[in-house]
């Protein structure tokens, strides 16, 4: 093993500490900041660990807790709540206070924002009376949070005060030999300004203190606290950088298929989960597979990266049986049908698959039988006689998502025939209590009858080897890390492979002809033998592991079968199988309150959403927008009419268009000339670090919070433009006309790049600004290599197209009809005659706008608005609520600034108009009350 450090770096003082301390052999080698040691990564990585398999580690809490493990200290689970902490909540504290105290000279300010953290840990050790984190010894989250803390409290200036606890774990790290010696190494000490040169190219971070609090639909930078503070560093770097305008690269061509691996290009294997043929995908569906792996599909192309991009439909089963007795086609048909549905429900949604396929084709036969051969030869399947449940109305064998019932496990009154969707563990059909056929309601019967297996107990100490090595060097999301885990935690069990079906993959072994392979053994290697149907020389891809990066993008629910099931097909075939490096597993996305439903019509699916008028980039945007990345989350329509109104017409649009019109309206069409001043250049600096922080969330899949930075670009954009007035300096001398010219081609510069850096997210409105641009077609992309650079892309003279607005208002009434639209039959839902009752016992309950009537007489007049007005909406009253104070803070930041009577105006009108809106969602009358008239 290899470990490369840099001198001054403290995630390096981490790494060397638990070298130290756990003495595991280990050469060291220190080079500069700026060294590239991963050779897959365009941008420095330290510290880095070369294994001996030639893999890298890269992550400093990944390295130490490697270390640990060759030691023969496995992690605990406090020890990785420390660590989790450690990384998501001490770090971003650690950066500011490291940035005011060794670049701005404000080492007196630093206990106020390390408090939070400092108390948290104090108390931590107070509650465990232990003389260490995890208990009486030291483990690698002690090393961890020791060596992230000595920079800053052994520095004299720093006091922990009555933190007992906390100052005494702290020295007693410190009296170790190991501690001592990394600390002396890597800081040669000169205390904190022996990390001058580091800190300088690190960008500073606010805290965020409300990052946790942070409802899951809240914008992005709701919670952001202030303005980032930019260094003077940054500020002349920026403005330098920006001067050197676009690099000459070579032309970006178009996809020439096949697509094959590269030699020394990043190649990149995209796979989302297979959705099943017989279903229409509902948005949930669409966020949690096909769309979020389009959008890194985008991404790594605009990076320069290699990636191919599969999918498919997935075929086979009892699920397309039933469906096609249901409408009279054969399977083949039903396949046939709805793969032509998906395909273009996905094309609407603008999925750039480089190959769409299914799995009912020749090729799937041949490699599914190929792989099953060789897990036999090599010794991993077994025979067993099982019971399973019968359906004698039904005259089959239940496949196991068509059987119901209570799971044994935990009780959930709805669990699965193979798994429970509320605690996730497997189960056997037979285990169910009280089952039930899904397709008759009828309670099915045990038969017996022969089956193949996979000997997963056999393959399970090859498979943890790998999961090592894959969750250390990769990007897996916590869930699909927590759910593997679960599922090795009680050991393997051997899996059934076959299934008494017609429709399938038939198993080619003479004993077991009328039998199929089961959807779990058979579903997955559909990624191969549809990537085999796209090019001959599929192979280079799927036999090529040291060449091919693959990623697999899912819902939360199929992790198990791609981290465990599937993995175990491909080790035990022993032929060199590209396994998965990178597993991104999203959690549910909900609809409104309730659960997504076809058969109540409750919730939009995809082919329902083209029909609403709301164009797809804007669909994309808001599934994006609230991706369920770390938790579950839900579509709503009056957030999605929020979002949409003030994040891409208030903010995004309002920006671009801005800028280019005051292109073609003071400037004839032509970007002026720039003359920077200190104010340009520090928005330079800010936009370089937002494009900076993009690329690095966007690199590790971070898609949601990738979104942040582009808003927050045009956010910064439109202060700037609203604090220099340009439509006011246009008016004024030599000087002032000038200054417009600086402020108006910097901008439209900006939305050049946001341009780009949208182009994952949203394609068609990212070629649109560009085309309103007349954007360079050539270069632009190399603003995104390496760590990411903004340059001037539009010289001075650079003449830019017709300007016309990107977004159109969602209106209320229009989003009211469309929810009623999907509301759907609810499960509660009373009879009509009896539903009026029950409408006005439950006020809480958000009632339908009515269609139009006539004018009441003036009698009825007050009990009509009295009906009207008791019809509130408390979701969306919370939105406006929200909606109000922000239009509310933009009234007084123009009026503040002396702005335009005309734009005053037009902004307190839109504020009125949220103000009714809030009115009504409370379930008050929007219109005032008459006044009656003073006695004087």
């Amino acid at each position: 093993m290899k470990l490369f450090l840099s001198e001054g770096n403290p995630h390096c003082l981490k790494v060397l500490a638990a070298l130290q301390v756990t003495g595991v052999p280990c050469d060291v080698q220190y080079v500069s900041h700026e060294e590239t040691v991963v050779p897959f990564l365009s941008r420095p990585a330290l510290p880095a660990l070369l294994l001996p398999s030639g893999l890298h580690l890269f992550s400093s809490n990944a390295i130490c807790q490697y270390l640990y493990e060759v030691k023969g200290q496995e992690s605990t689970d406090l020890c990785n709540q420390w660590l989790e902490w450690e990384a998501t909540d001490l770090q971003p504290a650690l950066l500011q206070a490291l940035h005011m105290a060794v670049l701005q000279g404000k080492a007196s300010e630093v206990s106020q924002v390390l408090q939070a953290p400092l108390n948290y840990l104090d108390q931590g050790l107070t509650k465990g009376n232990t003389p260490y984190l995890t208990g009486e010894a030291v483990s690698v989250a002690d090393v961890v949070l020791w060596a992230a803390l000595y920079p800053l409290l052994s520095d004299s200036s720093l006091s922990l005060g009555e933190r007992k606890s906390l100052k005494a774990w702290f020295d007693r790290m410190a009296e170790m030999h190991g501690c001592q010696s990394a600390a002396q190494k890597v800081l040669q000490g000169k205390g904190l300004q022996g990390m001058k040169s580091y800190m300088q190219r690190q960008p500073a971070r606010q805290s965020n203190q409300c990052r946790d609090a942070q409802p899951c639909n809240s914008s992005p930078a709701e919670c952001e606290e202030g303005e980032r503070v930019v260094s003077e560093e940054e500020i002349e770097a920026a403005a330098l950088t920006w001067s050197t305008g676009l690099k000459d690269s070579p032309h970006v061509t178009e996809r020439q298929h096949p697509i094959l691996p590269q030699e020394g290009k990043r190649n990149i294997l995209l796979a989302s989960a297979l959705p099943y043929v017989n279903n229409v995908p509902h948005l949930g569906n669409i966020i949690g597979c096909v769309l979020s792996a389009d959008v890194f599909s985008r991404y790594a192309r605009l990076r320069g990266w290699n990636p191919l991009y599969v999918c498919g439909t997935d075929e086979y089963g009892t699920a397309t049986e039933n469906k096609a007795r249901e409408e009279g086609l054969t399977p083949q048909q039903i396949c046939d049908k709805y793969h032509a549905v998906h395909a273009d429900i996905y094309k609407w949604f603008q999925i750039d698959f480089d190959f769409f396929g299914r799995t009912t084709t020749e090729k799937q036969t041949e490699i599914a039988q190929d792989i099953f051969w060789r897990l036999h030869k090599n010794g991993f399947m077994l025979e067993d006689t099982v019971e399973q449940l019968r359906c004698e109305k039904c005259q089959r064998f239940l496949a196991d998502r068509f059987v119901e019932g209570i799971c044994p496990h935990c009780s959930y009154p709805e669990a699965r025939g193979d798994q429970c969707d509320k605690c996730g563990r497997l189960i056997n059909a037979v285990e169910l209590g009280e089952p039930q056929c899904k397709v008759c309601s009828q309670t099915p019967v045990v038969r017996s009858s022969k089956h193949l297996f996979l000997d997963l107990p056999k393959l399970e100490a090859q498979l943890e080897q790998w999961l090592d090595k894959s969750m250390s060097t990769g990007d897996w999301t916590q869930n699909a890390k927590q759910i593997t885990r679960s599922w090795l935690r009680d050991g393997l069990k051997p899996r059934c492979i076959s299934r008494d079906l017609k429709w399938g993959t038939q198993v080619p072994h003479p004993d077991f002809k009328d039998k199929v392979f089961y959807v779990w053994f058979d579903a997955p290697i559909g990624y191969l033998s549809i990537t085999a149907n796209y090019t001959k020389q599929w192979e280079k891809w799927w036999k090529n592991p040291s060449q091919v990066e693959l990623y697999n993008f899912m819902a939360k629910d199929n992790v198990p079968f791609h981290s465990v099931v599937f993995p175990c097909s491909l080790l035990g075939a022993q032929d060199n199988y590209t396994l998965v490096n990178h597993l991104v597993a999203t959690e549910y996305l909900n609809y409104e309150d309730t659960k997504f439903s076809k058969s109540r019509g409750t919730g939009v699916f995809g082919d329902m959403a083209k029909d609403t008028g709301i164009p797809s980039d804007v669909w994309r945007f808001y599934l994006l927008f609230v991706r369920p990345e770390g938790q579950d989350s839900a579509f709503s329509w009056a957030d999605m009419a929020l979002k949409n109104n003030s994040e891409l017409l208030n903010n995004l649009g309002n920006f671009i268009n801005r800028a280019g019109m005051f292109v073609t309206k003071f400037f004839e069409g032509c970007v002026p000339a720039m003359e920077l001043q200190q104010e340009d250049k520090k928005l330079l600096a800010l936009v370089n670090w937002e494009l900076q922080q993009y690329i690095q969330l966007m690199d590790k899949v971070k898609i949601r919070d990738g979104l942040k930075h582009i808003m927050n670009i045009s956010r910064h954009g439109n202060q700037y433009i609203q604090l220099n007035e340009p439509w006011k300096k246009i008016k004024g001398g030599d000087t002032e006309r000038q200054r417009a010219g600086t402020v108006t081609g910097v901008s439209v510069n900006i939305a050049c790049l946001l341009s780009v850096m949208l182009l994952p997210y949203m394609p068609t409105v990212s070629q649109t600004i560009r085309d309103q641009l007349n954007a360079p077609q050539f270069g632009l992309h190399t603003m995104f290599q390496g760590t990411g650079s903004f340059v001037c892309s539009l010289r001075a003279g650079h003449r830019i197209g017709t300007v016309s607005p990107l977004f159109q208002k969602l209106e209320a009434d229009q989003i009211e009809a469309l929810k009623k639209k999907f509301c759907g039959q609810q499960p509660e839902d009373e009879p009509p005659q009896k539903k009026t009752t029950a409408q006005s016992a439950a006020s809480s309950q958000p009632a339908a706008v009515p269609a139009p009537a006539p004018a009441p007489a003036p009698a009825a007049a007050e009990a009509t608005a009295a009906t009207t007005v008791s019809r509130a909406d408390p979701e969306k009253a919370k939105l406006l609520t929200q909606a109000v104070a922000e239009q509310g803070e933009k009234v007084r930041a123009l009026k503040a600034q002396k702005a335009e009577k005309a734009a005053i105006t037009a902004e307190v009108g839109k504020l009125l108009d949220l103000k009714k809106q809030l009115a009504v969602a409370e379930g008050k009358n929007p219109e005032p009350a008459p006044q009656k008239s003073k006695k004087k």
